[in-house]
């Protein structure tokens, strides 16, 4: 008797283990995922405000909660199941998909580019805000944010299924469900603190003390700055995130193969000429290497968008 109790502890003991490994593999495989995806958060993070911008103080954090909730049935319910399939039946579709999302992210900062030089007409939730008007206002602007959001949620979930490739299904369902709820919460309550930091800075800036109005009044002269900050942030981490991942890819394909090894042969170059610091160096320099590789790109495809449209009498100001 007492040998059989022995042995199903010892049995519930190796259950534990073996629960406590998985969760630290899901763990480990949930980070690597996030933090491969992180340009493209870093992105999301500086779009969203622009939809919550110019609402009464009062309705902001309810807009951005709604667009939170929006995000999540994104990945949840949409995005999630459908790459799993996609992982289960059709693996190799995975690097082809992931190309076209790098290709989509290199066009998006070449894009942002060329609007921030005058080279392109600005589009976007800031452009549309002045044509809406009436009680469905906030409804259309939250759905807008929700879309944009689909197409930024459906960039995470691809590079992070593209870190997961050894593991389980199950693992990988397990970690996308972690990456959809860690990103939505950290996109979403920073965007929440960002929308308030000024109207924090104005209250301490009228009602605080002699270092309470210093601080409220650096909040709202600082708030405009580290908005640009991070609009300039999202662009390099799209150029160097997109580029890296479309140069990844071509390794596989033969003679483009050549393109990707240029660059990584590059770098070591660069680091091997600061032996003190080879590795941050070549990391930098790959980096910076896949920013200008995903710029071209994206900038050839701007370019051809813009030969599209002229040829068939569209407004450039009708894109996305």
């Amino acid at each position: 008797m007492a040998s059989g109790l022995l042995a199903v502890l010892d049995d519930v003991a190796m259950i534990a283990k073996l629960a406590a490994a998985s969760l630290d593999d899901v763990a480990a495989a949930s980070t690597r995922a996030t933090t491969k995806a992180a340009g493209v958060v870093i992105d999301d993070t500086a779009v969203t405000p622009r939809y919550v911008t110019g609402f009464s103080p009062d309705r902001e954090l309810p807009l951005v909660w709604q667009i939170a909730k929006g995000s999540l049935r994104n990945k949840l319910l949409i995005l999630m199941p459908g790459f799993l399939l996609l992982a289960a039946v059709l693996p190799q579709a995975l690097t082809p998909l992931l190309m076209v999302g790098g290709a989509y992210l290199a066009f998006e900062a070449a894009e942002k580019l060329a609007e921030k030089l005058g080279l392109h007409p600005a589009h976007g939730p800031a452009g549309r805000a002045t044509d809406m008007a009436g009680t469905d206002h906030e409804a259309r602007m939250v759905e807008g944010a929700i879309r944009t959001d689909l197409i930024l949620s459906a960039e995470i979930l691809a590079i992070a299924l593209g870190e997961l490739g050894r593991y389980t299904l199950a693992m990988k369902a397990a970690a996308l469900g972690v990456v959809s709820l860690a990103v939505t919460a950290g996109v979403y309550g920073f965007v929440a603190l960002l929308v308030k930091m000024d109207d924090l800075g104005l209250r301490l800036a009228a009602t605080g003390s002699g270092a309470g109005q210093a601080l409220g009044r650096l909040l709202v002269v600082a708030m405009p700055k580290l908005l640009a900050i991070l609009s300039v942030l999202g662009v390099a981490a799209m150029a160097w995130v997109g580029g890296g991942i479309v140069l990844h890819g071509l390794e596989g394909f033969g003679a483009l193969a050549a393109i990707p090894h240029a660059v990584h042969a590059w770098a070591h170059a660069a680091g091997a000429a600061v032996p003190a610091a080879a590795g941050a160096v070549a990391w930098v320099a790959g980096a910076v290497l896949s920013g200008l590789c995903g710029l071209a790109l994206g900038g050839v495809i701007v370019l051809l968008l813009a030969l599209g449209r002229r040829a068939i009498g569209t407004p450039a100001a009708a894109g996305h």
